[in-house]
């Protein structure tokens, strides 16, 4: 992967990580750096599933993909905001 590749992982996960968090009510406990993580984990697996669901590649925007993927990354920073609230 090349680093213009890498730069971009991180933007989207930043991007996606955020609006994940927007949409959850209250304060989250982590911080920035696993905000991107889970928005490119998010990120990935939500690529994947449109693509499964064959809406991936639409004319236009492709709002079905985005919408799974922030709803993925509020799942995913809800459950790493609890995981590390337990300890």
């Amino acid at each position: 992967m090349e680093i213009s590749g890498i730069i971009s992982a991180i933007i989207i996960g930043l991007v996606i990580g955020l609006l994940g968090r927007l949409i959850l009510p209250g304060r989250q406990g982590i911080g920035i750096i696993w905000t991107i993580v889970v928005g490119i984990i998010a990120a990935l697996i939500g690529s994947a599933i449109a693509e499964g669901l064959d809406v991936d590649d639409t004319n236009g925007v492709d709002w079905i993909e985005w919408l799974i993927q922030i709803v993925l990354a509020a799942v995913g920073v809800s459950l790493v905001s609890r995981a590390k609230g337990r300890r």
